[in-house]
Protein backbone atom coordinates (compact mmCIF):
# COMPACT_ATOMS: atom_id res chain seq x y z
CA UNK A 1 0.00 0.00 0.00
CA UNK A 2 2.66 2.56 0.73
CA UNK A 3 4.16 2.36 -3.06
CA UNK A 4 0.47 3.86 -4.26
CA UNK A 5 0.77 7.23 -3.38
CA UNK A 6 4.95 7.16 -5.03
CA UNK A 7 3.08 5.94 -8.24
CA UNK A 8 0.38 8.36 -8.40
CA UNK A 9 2.71 11.07 -7.54
CA UNK A 10 5.16 10.08 -10.07
CA UNK A 11 2.70 9.87 -12.51
CA UNK A 12 0.97 13.25 -11.81
CA UNK A 13 3.95 14.91 -12.03
CA UNK A 14 5.69 13.53 -14.62
CA UNK A 15 2.90 13.87 -16.92
CA UNK A 16 1.94 17.18 -16.14
CA UNK A 17 5.20 18.60 -16.72
CA UNK A 18 5.61 16.60 -19.74
CA UNK A 19 2.36 18.17 -20.61
CA UNK A 20 3.93 21.61 -19.97
CA UNK A 21 7.59 20.64 -21.67
CA UNK A 22 5.45 19.63 -24.81
CA UNK A 23 3.53 23.11 -25.07
CA UNK A 24 6.24 25.14 -24.87
CA UNK A 25 8.50 22.66 -27.13
CA UNK A 26 5.43 23.31 -29.97
CA UNK A 27 4.92 26.88 -29.36
CA UNK A 28 8.78 27.12 -29.96
CA UNK A 29 8.24 24.79 -33.39
CA UNK A 30 10.08 21.98 -32.08
CA UNK A 31 8.89 18.12 -31.57
CA UNK A 32 7.14 17.65 -28.07
CA UNK A 33 10.10 15.21 -27.49
CA UNK A 34 11.79 17.93 -26.44
CA UNK A 35 9.85 19.00 -24.48
CA UNK A 36 9.50 15.71 -22.74
CA UNK A 37 13.14 14.98 -22.48
CA UNK A 38 13.81 18.28 -20.50
CA UNK A 39 10.64 17.69 -18.10
CA UNK A 40 12.67 14.55 -17.39
CA UNK A 41 15.90 16.84 -16.21
CA UNK A 42 13.48 19.12 -14.47
CA UNK A 43 12.07 16.50 -12.24
CA UNK A 44 14.84 14.63 -11.92
CA UNK A 45 17.32 13.95 -9.14
CA UNK A 46 20.29 16.29 -10.67
CA UNK A 47 18.29 19.31 -10.14
CA UNK A 48 16.64 21.49 -7.39
CA UNK A 49 13.26 20.91 -6.22
CA UNK A 50 10.88 17.82 -6.24
CA UNK A 51 12.34 14.96 -8.04
CA UNK A 52 10.28 12.12 -9.31
CA UNK A 53 10.43 7.98 -8.24
CA UNK A 54 13.04 7.22 -10.58
CA UNK A 55 12.88 3.51 -10.41
CA UNK A 56 9.24 3.95 -10.89
CA UNK A 57 9.93 6.24 -13.89
CA UNK A 58 12.14 3.53 -15.85
CA UNK A 59 9.58 0.69 -15.08
CA UNK A 60 6.57 2.58 -16.31
CA UNK A 61 9.22 4.00 -19.25
CA UNK A 62 9.88 0.00 -20.16
CA UNK A 63 6.31 -0.63 -20.58
CA UNK A 64 6.48 2.32 -23.19
CA UNK A 65 9.47 0.90 -25.14
CA UNK A 66 7.31 -3.11 -25.38
CA UNK A 67 4.40 -1.13 -26.53
CA UNK A 68 5.91 1.25 -29.09
CA UNK A 69 7.80 -1.99 -30.81
CA UNK A 70 4.46 -3.37 -30.19
CA UNK A 71 3.35 -0.62 -32.77
CA UNK A 72 5.68 -0.62 -35.17
CA UNK A 73 5.28 -4.48 -35.36
CA UNK A 74 1.85 -4.11 -36.02
CA UNK A 75 2.80 -2.14 -39.58
CA UNK A 76 5.53 -3.97 -40.54
CA UNK A 77 4.96 -6.84 -42.06
CA UNK A 78 7.36 -10.06 -42.41
CA UNK A 79 7.65 -9.58 -46.07
CA UNK A 80 8.75 -6.18 -45.38
CA UNK A 81 11.55 -7.35 -43.44
CA UNK A 82 12.56 -10.29 -46.38
CA UNK A 83 13.02 -7.05 -48.62
CA UNK A 84 15.21 -4.81 -47.12
CA UNK A 85 16.57 -7.98 -44.67
CA UNK A 86 20.15 -8.34 -47.48
CA UNK A 87 20.68 -4.51 -46.82
CA UNK A 88 20.10 -4.75 -42.94
CA UNK A 89 21.77 -7.27 -41.77
CA UNK A 90 25.31 -7.16 -43.54
CA UNK A 91 24.86 -2.91 -43.31
CA UNK A 92 24.32 -2.86 -39.62
CA UNK A 93 26.90 -5.12 -38.64
CA UNK A 94 29.25 -3.21 -40.76
CA UNK A 95 27.59 0.05 -39.43
CA UNK A 96 28.34 -1.15 -35.99
CA UNK A 97 32.01 -1.80 -36.12
CA UNK A 98 32.53 1.28 -37.68
CA UNK A 99 31.20 3.27 -35.67
CA UNK A 100 32.50 1.18 -32.53
CA UNK A 101 36.06 1.23 -33.85
CA UNK A 102 36.04 4.88 -34.01
CA UNK A 103 34.45 5.71 -30.47
CA UNK A 104 37.11 3.60 -29.02
CA UNK A 105 39.73 5.64 -30.75
CA UNK A 106 38.14 8.69 -29.59
CA UNK A 107 37.55 7.27 -25.78
CA UNK A 108 41.29 6.29 -26.25
CA UNK A 109 42.31 9.78 -26.85
CA UNK A 110 40.25 11.50 -23.98
CA UNK A 111 41.80 9.29 -21.34
CA UNK A 112 39.81 6.26 -21.05
CA UNK A 113 41.80 2.77 -20.74
CA UNK A 114 40.98 -0.10 -23.02
CA UNK A 115 38.47 -1.80 -20.63
CA UNK A 116 36.35 1.53 -20.49
CA UNK A 117 37.14 2.44 -24.06
CA UNK A 118 35.62 -0.54 -25.31
CA UNK A 119 32.31 -0.07 -22.77
CA UNK A 120 31.98 3.11 -24.20
CA UNK A 121 32.42 2.36 -27.83
CA UNK A 122 29.34 -0.49 -27.74
CA UNK A 123 27.07 2.63 -26.05
CA UNK A 124 27.81 4.81 -29.08
CA UNK A 125 27.53 2.38 -31.86
CA UNK A 126 23.72 1.34 -31.59
CA UNK A 127 20.87 4.01 -32.21
CA UNK A 128 17.54 4.04 -29.96
CA UNK A 129 14.85 2.05 -31.99
CA UNK A 130 11.81 4.13 -29.78
CA UNK A 131 13.46 7.51 -31.25
CA UNK A 132 13.58 6.04 -34.71
CA UNK A 133 10.18 5.13 -34.53
CA UNK A 134 8.65 8.00 -33.37
CA UNK A 135 10.54 10.08 -35.87
CA UNK A 136 9.31 7.56 -38.67
CA UNK A 137 5.80 7.76 -37.53
CA UNK A 138 5.43 11.69 -37.27
CA UNK A 139 6.91 12.17 -40.98
CA UNK A 140 4.66 9.66 -41.61
CA UNK A 141 7.09 7.03 -44.03
CA UNK A 142 6.97 4.28 -41.56
CA UNK A 143 6.49 2.22 -44.35
CA UNK A 144 8.50 4.31 -46.98
CA UNK A 145 12.15 2.35 -48.24
CA UNK A 146 13.79 4.49 -46.00
CA UNK A 147 11.80 3.37 -43.04
CA UNK A 148 12.05 -0.12 -43.72
CA UNK A 149 15.73 -0.51 -43.75
CA UNK A 150 15.78 1.63 -40.40
CA UNK A 151 13.80 -0.91 -38.11
CA UNK A 152 15.21 -3.59 -39.97
CA UNK A 153 18.58 -2.16 -39.25
CA UNK A 154 17.34 -1.41 -35.24
CA UNK A 155 16.22 -4.55 -35.23
CA UNK A 156 20.03 -5.96 -36.11
CA UNK A 157 21.29 -3.45 -33.88
CA UNK A 158 19.18 -5.12 -31.35
CA UNK A 159 20.36 -8.60 -31.34
CA UNK A 160 23.54 -7.25 -31.62
CA UNK A 161 23.02 -5.48 -28.05
CA UNK A 162 21.36 -8.90 -26.47
CA UNK A 163 24.87 -10.67 -27.85
CA UNK A 164 26.56 -8.37 -25.86
CA UNK A 165 24.78 -8.48 -22.57
CA UNK A 166 25.51 -11.89 -22.62
CA UNK A 167 29.63 -12.00 -23.26
CA UNK A 168 29.68 -9.08 -20.59
CA UNK A 169 31.63 -10.37 -17.67
CA UNK A 170 29.52 -11.03 -14.62
CA UNK A 171 25.86 -10.86 -13.73
CA UNK A 172 23.26 -13.38 -14.90
CA UNK A 173 25.03 -14.31 -17.94
CA UNK A 174 28.52 -15.38 -16.10
CA UNK A 175 27.30 -18.84 -15.85
CA UNK A 176 26.56 -19.40 -18.96
CA UNK A 177 30.01 -17.57 -20.65
CA UNK A 178 31.98 -20.18 -17.49
CA UNK A 179 30.47 -23.28 -18.56
CA UNK A 180 30.66 -22.36 -22.19
CA UNK A 181 33.12 -19.84 -23.23
CA UNK A 182 32.24 -16.53 -24.48
CA UNK A 183 31.59 -17.23 -28.14
CA UNK A 184 29.94 -20.37 -27.58
CA UNK A 185 27.27 -18.51 -25.05
CA UNK A 186 27.02 -15.91 -27.54
CA UNK A 187 25.98 -18.44 -29.94
CA UNK A 188 23.45 -20.49 -27.69
CA UNK A 189 21.97 -17.05 -26.76
CA UNK A 190 21.45 -15.73 -30.70
CA UNK A 191 20.35 -19.51 -31.29
CA UNK A 192 17.59 -19.27 -28.58
CA UNK A 193 16.60 -16.19 -30.00
CA UNK A 194 16.28 -17.76 -33.22
CA UNK A 195 13.89 -20.73 -31.98
CA UNK A 196 11.96 -18.39 -30.07
CA UNK A 197 10.70 -16.89 -33.77
CA UNK A 198 10.52 -19.87 -35.32
CA UNK A 199 7.97 -21.25 -32.77
CA UNK A 200 6.28 -18.05 -32.15
CA UNK A 201 5.43 -16.61 -35.63
CA UNK A 202 3.76 -19.63 -36.94
CA UNK A 203 2.38 -20.55 -34.09
CA UNK A 204 1.55 -16.97 -32.22
CA UNK A 205 -0.30 -16.87 -35.93
CA UNK A 206 -2.95 -19.08 -35.08
CA UNK A 207 -3.48 -18.74 -31.89
CA UNK A 208 -3.72 -14.77 -31.05
CA UNK A 209 -5.58 -13.47 -34.27
CA UNK A 210 -7.91 -16.23 -33.50
CA UNK A 211 -8.09 -15.15 -29.50
CA UNK A 212 -8.33 -11.23 -31.04
CA UNK A 213 -11.12 -12.03 -33.48
CA UNK A 214 -13.55 -14.05 -30.88
CA UNK A 215 -13.06 -10.95 -28.31
CA UNK A 216 -14.11 -8.71 -31.45
CA UNK A 217 -16.96 -10.40 -31.81
CA UNK A 218 -18.25 -10.00 -28.46
CA UNK A 219 -18.43 -6.62 -29.13
CA UNK A 220 -16.78 -5.38 -26.40
CA UNK A 221 -14.22 -2.67 -27.18
CA UNK A 222 -12.72 -2.59 -23.57
CA UNK A 223 -12.24 -6.31 -23.98
CA UNK A 224 -10.57 -6.66 -26.70
CA UNK A 225 -8.48 -3.62 -26.23
CA UNK A 226 -7.31 -5.74 -22.71
CA UNK A 227 -6.59 -8.52 -24.73
CA UNK A 228 -4.70 -6.39 -27.00
CA UNK A 229 -2.20 -5.34 -24.08
CA UNK A 230 -2.05 -8.15 -23.10
CA UNK A 231 -0.96 -9.96 -25.88
CA UNK A 232 1.94 -7.16 -26.44
CA UNK A 233 3.25 -7.24 -22.74
CA UNK A 234 2.81 -11.26 -22.98
CA UNK A 235 5.04 -12.19 -25.75
CA UNK A 236 7.34 -9.70 -24.51
CA UNK A 237 7.43 -11.63 -21.07
CA UNK A 238 8.25 -14.83 -22.47
CA UNK A 239 10.86 -13.37 -24.79
CA UNK A 240 12.92 -12.30 -21.61
CA UNK A 241 12.07 -14.99 -19.61
CA UNK A 242 12.47 -17.65 -21.99
CA UNK A 243 15.13 -16.91 -23.93
CA UNK A 244 16.57 -13.33 -22.59
CA UNK A 245 16.30 -11.43 -25.48
CA UNK A 246 14.76 -7.80 -25.01
CA UNK A 247 11.23 -7.54 -23.96
CA UNK A 248 10.69 -5.07 -26.72
CA UNK A 249 12.06 -7.17 -29.64
CA UNK A 250 9.36 -9.96 -28.09
CA UNK A 251 6.89 -6.85 -28.49
CA UNK A 252 7.78 -6.15 -31.58
CA UNK A 253 7.32 -10.25 -33.04
CA UNK A 254 3.70 -9.63 -31.08
CA UNK A 255 2.98 -6.94 -33.60
CA UNK A 256 4.16 -8.55 -36.72
CA UNK A 257 2.10 -11.77 -35.89
CA UNK A 258 -1.43 -9.89 -35.33
CA UNK A 259 -0.65 -7.89 -38.28
CA UNK A 260 -1.21 -10.83 -40.52
CA UNK A 261 -4.75 -10.84 -39.01
CA UNK A 262 -8.19 -9.37 -39.93
CA UNK A 263 -8.07 -7.10 -37.14
CA UNK A 264 -5.18 -5.67 -37.29
CA UNK A 265 -6.16 -2.03 -37.60
CA UNK A 266 -8.26 -2.25 -35.07
CA UNK A 267 -5.71 -3.77 -32.40
CA UNK A 268 -3.36 -1.04 -33.90
CA UNK A 269 -5.60 1.99 -32.73
CA UNK A 270 -7.03 0.50 -29.65
CA UNK A 271 -2.93 -0.13 -28.23
CA UNK A 272 -2.27 3.91 -29.67
CA UNK A 273 -3.26 5.79 -26.60
CA UNK A 274 -1.62 3.58 -24.14
CA UNK A 275 1.73 3.27 -25.80
CA UNK A 276 1.55 7.28 -26.22
CA UNK A 277 1.15 8.13 -22.25
CA UNK A 278 3.79 5.19 -21.45
CA UNK A 279 5.99 6.59 -24.38
CA UNK A 280 6.28 10.11 -23.06
CA UNK A 281 7.22 8.36 -19.68
CA UNK A 282 9.80 6.98 -21.42
CA UNK A 283 11.61 10.16 -22.47
CA UNK A 284 10.79 11.68 -19.79
CA UNK A 285 12.80 8.89 -18.06
CA UNK A 286 16.00 9.81 -20.67
CA UNK A 287 16.01 13.32 -19.30
CA UNK A 288 15.84 12.20 -15.30
CA UNK A 289 18.94 10.18 -15.98
CA UNK A 290 20.58 13.44 -17.22
CA UNK A 291 23.51 15.10 -14.94
CA UNK A 292 23.65 18.84 -15.81
CA UNK A 293 27.04 18.96 -14.45
CA UNK A 294 28.77 16.59 -16.70
CA UNK A 295 28.38 19.70 -19.02
CA UNK A 296 30.59 21.67 -17.07
CA UNK A 297 33.09 18.85 -15.42
CA UNK A 298 33.62 17.60 -18.79
CA UNK A 299 32.74 19.80 -22.01
CA UNK A 300 35.56 18.62 -24.21
CA UNK A 301 34.59 15.14 -24.12
CA UNK A 302 30.71 15.72 -24.02
CA UNK A 303 31.41 17.46 -27.07
CA UNK A 304 33.49 14.37 -28.72
CA UNK A 305 30.88 11.97 -27.60
CA UNK A 306 28.14 13.98 -29.43
CA UNK A 307 30.28 14.23 -32.39
CA UNK A 308 30.47 10.70 -32.50
CA UNK A 309 27.47 10.27 -32.31
CA UNK A 310 25.55 12.93 -34.49
CA UNK A 311 28.15 13.18 -37.35
CA UNK A 312 30.56 10.05 -37.08
CA UNK A 313 27.58 7.14 -36.99
CA UNK A 314 25.35 9.50 -39.44
CA UNK A 315 28.44 9.11 -42.06
CA UNK A 316 29.17 5.64 -41.60
CA UNK A 317 25.72 4.61 -41.86
CA UNK A 318 25.24 6.99 -44.96
CA UNK A 319 28.61 5.31 -46.46
CA UNK A 320 27.60 1.49 -45.99
CA UNK A 321 24.05 2.14 -47.78
CA UNK A 322 25.46 3.91 -50.52
CA UNK A 323 28.06 1.39 -50.83
CA UNK A 324 25.04 -1.14 -50.38
CA UNK A 325 23.29 0.62 -53.48
CA UNK A 326 20.61 1.96 -51.67
CA UNK A 327 18.66 4.99 -53.23
CA UNK A 328 20.49 7.88 -52.17
CA UNK A 329 17.97 10.13 -50.47
CA UNK A 330 16.88 6.51 -48.60
CA UNK A 331 20.10 6.29 -47.35
CA UNK A 332 20.50 9.57 -45.98
CA UNK A 333 16.85 9.86 -44.61
CA UNK A 334 18.18 6.42 -42.40
CA UNK A 335 21.42 7.94 -41.80
CA UNK A 336 19.87 10.77 -40.16
CA UNK A 337 17.47 8.99 -38.01
CA UNK A 338 20.08 6.54 -36.43
CA UNK A 339 22.36 9.53 -35.62
CA UNK A 340 21.18 9.30 -32.00
CA UNK A 341 21.57 6.89 -28.97
CA UNK A 342 18.96 5.63 -26.73
CA UNK A 343 17.34 2.75 -24.38
CA UNK A 344 19.76 0.40 -25.43
CA UNK A 345 23.03 2.52 -24.60
CA UNK A 346 21.38 3.65 -21.24
CA UNK A 347 20.71 0.44 -20.77
CA UNK A 348 24.68 -1.32 -22.02
CA UNK A 349 26.09 1.61 -19.72
CA UNK A 350 24.34 0.99 -16.63
CA UNK A 351 24.94 -3.03 -16.82
CA UNK A 352 28.77 -1.63 -17.19
CA UNK A 353 28.94 1.22 -14.61
CA UNK A 354 27.35 -1.90 -12.50
CA UNK A 355 29.96 -4.58 -13.21
CA UNK A 356 32.88 -1.72 -13.54
CA UNK A 357 33.62 -1.53 -16.73
CA UNK A 358 33.02 1.84 -17.36
CA UNK A 359 34.48 3.96 -14.98
CA UNK A 360 33.83 7.80 -13.75
CA UNK A 361 31.93 10.17 -15.62
CA UNK A 362 31.20 7.58 -18.37
CA UNK A 363 27.40 6.99 -18.04
CA UNK A 364 27.08 10.65 -17.86
CA UNK A 365 28.77 11.12 -21.11
CA UNK A 366 26.36 8.02 -22.57
CA UNK A 367 23.60 9.97 -21.02
CA UNK A 368 24.98 13.51 -22.24
CA UNK A 369 25.38 12.70 -25.83
CA UNK A 370 21.67 10.70 -26.02
CA UNK A 371 19.76 13.74 -25.14
CA UNK A 372 22.06 16.44 -26.88
CA UNK A 373 21.75 13.54 -30.04
CA UNK A 374 18.26 13.52 -29.70
CA UNK A 375 17.41 17.17 -29.20
CA UNK A 376 19.39 17.32 -32.73
CA UNK A 377 17.79 14.81 -34.66
CA UNK A 378 14.89 17.25 -36.09
CA UNK A 379 17.50 19.17 -37.25
CA UNK A 380 19.79 16.57 -38.93
CA UNK A 381 16.18 15.13 -40.06
CA UNK A 382 15.76 18.49 -41.97
CA UNK A 383 19.39 18.51 -43.25
CA UNK A 384 18.98 15.36 -45.00
CA UNK A 385 16.13 16.70 -47.10
CA UNK A 386 18.16 19.60 -47.70
CA UNK A 387 21.31 17.13 -49.24
CA UNK A 388 18.86 14.63 -50.92
CA UNK A 389 18.36 16.71 -54.00
CA UNK A 390 21.85 17.63 -55.13
CA UNK A 391 22.82 13.69 -53.75
CA UNK A 392 20.20 12.93 -55.92
CA UNK A 393 22.15 15.02 -59.22
CA UNK A 394 25.25 12.48 -58.23
CA UNK A 395 25.00 10.32 -61.88
CA UNK A 396 27.22 7.80 -60.75
CA UNK A 397 25.34 6.96 -57.25
CA UNK A 398 21.84 7.41 -59.08
CA UNK A 399 22.78 4.73 -62.05
CA UNK A 400 24.45 2.63 -59.12
CA UNK A 401 20.92 2.18 -57.81
CA UNK A 402 18.61 2.46 -60.14
CA UNK A 403 20.09 2.01 -63.77
CA UNK A 404 20.82 -1.56 -64.78
CA UNK A 405 18.10 -3.06 -63.49
CA UNK A 406 15.44 -0.30 -64.81
CA UNK A 407 17.14 -0.27 -68.03
CA UNK A 408 17.05 -3.58 -68.63
CA UNK A 409 13.22 -3.99 -67.82
CA UNK A 410 12.43 -1.02 -69.32
CA UNK A 411 12.27 -2.70 -73.08
CA UNK A 412 9.39 -5.03 -71.34
CA UNK A 413 7.13 -1.93 -70.82
CA UNK A 414 4.49 -1.08 -73.38
CA UNK A 415 4.45 1.34 -75.23
CA UNK A 416 1.24 3.05 -74.52
CA UNK A 417 -0.65 6.31 -75.54
CA UNK A 418 -2.85 8.49 -73.66
CA UNK A 419 -2.68 6.42 -70.47
CA UNK A 420 -2.29 7.14 -66.66
CA UNK A 421 0.77 7.25 -64.85
CA UNK A 422 -0.48 6.30 -61.32
CA UNK A 423 2.70 6.79 -58.45
CA UNK A 424 2.82 4.70 -55.47
CA UNK A 425 0.37 0.66 -55.04
CA UNK A 426 -0.63 1.22 -51.84
CA UNK A 427 -3.66 1.42 -49.98
CA UNK A 428 -4.70 4.34 -52.43
CA UNK A 429 -3.17 3.36 -55.55
CA UNK A 430 -4.40 -0.10 -55.73
CA UNK A 431 -7.77 1.36 -55.59
CA UNK A 432 -7.15 4.12 -58.15
CA UNK A 433 -5.33 0.55 -60.74
CA UNK A 434 -7.81 -1.44 -60.22
CA UNK A 435 -10.41 1.20 -60.91
CA UNK A 436 -8.25 2.09 -64.20
CA UNK A 437 -7.84 -1.77 -65.18
CA UNK A 438 -11.45 -2.23 -64.80
CA UNK A 439 -12.54 0.41 -66.92
CA UNK A 440 -10.23 -0.08 -69.56
CA UNK A 441 -8.00 2.95 -68.97
CA UNK A 442 -4.54 1.71 -69.91
CA UNK A 443 -2.09 2.63 -67.12
CA UNK A 444 1.71 2.49 -65.98
CA UNK A 445 2.62 1.68 -62.22
CA UNK A 446 5.35 3.47 -60.36
CA UNK A 447 6.52 1.87 -57.42
CA UNK A 448 9.24 2.46 -55.34
CA UNK A 449 9.09 -0.92 -53.35
CA UNK A 450 11.19 -3.58 -54.93
CA UNK A 451 8.57 -6.01 -53.38
CA UNK A 452 5.38 -4.79 -54.51
CA UNK A 453 6.74 -3.68 -57.97
CA UNK A 454 8.22 -7.29 -58.41
CA UNK A 455 4.69 -8.76 -57.19
CA UNK A 456 2.57 -6.39 -59.86
CA UNK A 457 5.10 -7.84 -62.68
CA UNK A 458 4.40 -11.36 -61.87
CA UNK A 459 0.45 -10.21 -62.40
CA UNK A 460 1.38 -8.71 -64.91
CA UNK A 461 0.88 -4.56 -64.24
CA UNK A 462 2.73 -2.43 -66.38
CA UNK A 463 5.30 -1.16 -63.86
CA UNK A 464 8.50 0.89 -63.45
CA UNK A 465 10.61 0.32 -60.17
CA UNK A 466 11.97 3.08 -58.51
CA UNK A 467 11.72 6.65 -57.22
CA UNK A 468 9.61 8.80 -59.73
CA UNK A 469 11.70 12.08 -58.93
CA UNK A 470 14.48 10.34 -61.00
CA UNK A 471 14.45 11.70 -64.55
CA UNK A 472 15.71 8.27 -65.57
CA UNK A 473 12.75 6.51 -64.00
CA UNK A 474 10.05 8.94 -64.88
CA UNK A 475 10.94 8.80 -68.35
CA UNK A 476 10.75 4.83 -68.53
CA UNK A 477 6.63 5.66 -67.77
CA UNK A 478 6.32 7.90 -71.27
CA UNK A 479 4.98 10.88 -69.67
CA UNK A 480 5.38 12.79 -72.73
CA UNK A 481 2.48 10.96 -74.18
CA UNK A 482 0.65 10.00 -70.85
CA UNK A 483 -2.75 12.26 -70.16
CA UNK A 484 -2.85 11.78 -66.62
CA UNK A 485 -0.80 11.76 -63.55
CA UNK A 486 -2.11 10.10 -60.08
CA UNK A 487 0.37 11.33 -57.15
CA UNK A 488 -0.92 8.64 -54.87
CA UNK A 489 2.22 8.77 -52.09
CA UNK A 490 1.19 11.40 -48.95
CA UNK A 491 4.27 12.38 -48.47
CA UNK A 492 4.60 16.32 -49.06
CA UNK A 493 8.59 16.08 -49.98
CA UNK A 494 8.25 13.32 -52.13
CA UNK A 495 5.03 14.88 -53.94
CA UNK A 496 6.92 17.96 -54.25
CA UNK A 497 10.14 16.00 -56.13
CA UNK A 498 7.62 13.70 -58.45
CA UNK A 499 5.58 16.98 -58.78
CA UNK A 500 8.66 19.22 -60.21
CA UNK A 501 10.12 16.06 -62.30
CA UNK A 502 6.69 15.92 -64.16
CA UNK A 503 6.31 19.48 -65.10
CA UNK A 504 9.93 19.25 -66.61
CA UNK A 505 9.39 16.84 -69.04
CA UNK A 506 5.46 17.03 -69.78
CA UNK A 507 4.40 20.49 -68.52
CA UNK A 508 0.96 20.02 -69.58
CA UNK A 509 0.37 16.39 -68.11
CA UNK A 510 -3.09 17.12 -65.65
CA UNK A 511 -2.15 15.78 -62.57
CA UNK A 512 -4.02 14.59 -59.22
CA UNK A 513 -2.43 14.67 -56.10
CA UNK A 514 -3.39 13.22 -52.66
CA UNK A 515 -2.73 15.28 -48.92
CA UNK A 516 -3.20 15.84 -45.27
CA UNK A 517 -2.41 19.50 -44.84
CA UNK A 518 -5.21 22.10 -46.26
CA UNK A 519 -1.90 24.38 -46.56
CA UNK A 520 -0.12 21.84 -49.01
CA UNK A 521 -2.60 21.35 -50.72
CA UNK A 522 -3.18 25.23 -51.33
CA UNK A 523 0.44 25.10 -52.22
CA UNK A 524 0.01 22.41 -54.83
CA UNK A 525 -3.19 24.09 -56.63
CA UNK A 526 -0.55 27.45 -57.19
CA UNK A 527 1.98 25.07 -58.55
CA UNK A 528 -0.53 23.67 -61.17
CA UNK A 529 -1.99 20.64 -60.05
CA UNK A 530 -4.96 20.13 -61.60
CA UNK A 531 -7.10 18.41 -58.62
CA UNK A 532 -5.85 18.17 -55.11
CA UNK A 533 -7.92 15.52 -52.05
CA UNK A 534 -7.39 15.91 -48.61
CA UNK A 535 -8.45 12.18 -47.66
CA UNK A 536 -10.27 14.05 -44.21
CA UNK A 537 -11.78 16.77 -46.40
CA UNK A 538 -13.72 14.37 -48.85
CA UNK A 539 -14.57 12.03 -45.34
CA UNK A 540 -15.95 14.79 -43.83
CA UNK A 541 -18.55 16.49 -46.45
CA UNK A 542 -19.67 12.70 -47.43
CA UNK A 543 -20.94 12.52 -44.03
CA UNK A 544 -22.64 16.18 -43.36
CA UNK A 545 -24.11 15.40 -47.14
CA UNK A 546 -25.37 12.09 -45.63
CA UNK A 547 -26.66 13.85 -42.63
CA UNK A 548 -28.42 16.67 -43.84
CA UNK A 549 -30.04 14.38 -46.82
CA UNK A 550 -31.66 12.37 -43.57
CA UNK A 551 -32.93 15.72 -42.21
CA UNK A 552 -34.14 17.33 -45.49
CA UNK A 553 -37.84 16.58 -45.54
Amino acid sequence: MESAPSLVVTLLVGLTVAYVGGLAARALRLPPIVGYLLAGVVVGPHTPGFAADQHTVEDLAQIGVVLLLFGVGLHFSLDDLRAVWRVAVPGALLQIAASAALAFGVARLIGFDTEGAIALAMCLAVASTVVATRALEERGVLVSEAGRIALGWLVMQDLVVVAVLVVLPGGAASSLVAAHGILAASAIKVAAAAVFAAIMLPLGRRIIPWILTLTARDGSRELFRLAVIVAALGIAYLAAALVGVSPALGAFFAGIIIAESDVSHQAAGESVPVQQIFTVLFFVSVGMLFDPGVLLRAPGQVAAVTLLIVVGNALITLFVLLAMRAAPRSALEVAALLAQIGEFSFILSGTEASRGLLPGDGRSLVLAGALISILLQPAMLRLADVLATPLDRVRFLRHRHAGRREIRRRHALPQLDRHAIVIGHGRVGSVIAATLRAQGVPYIVIEQDLHFAERLRREGVPVVYGDAAWPEVFEAAGPDRARLLVIAVPEKSAVRRILAAAQAINPALDIVARTHSRDEAEWLKRHGVGRVVMGESHTANEMADYAMKRFTP
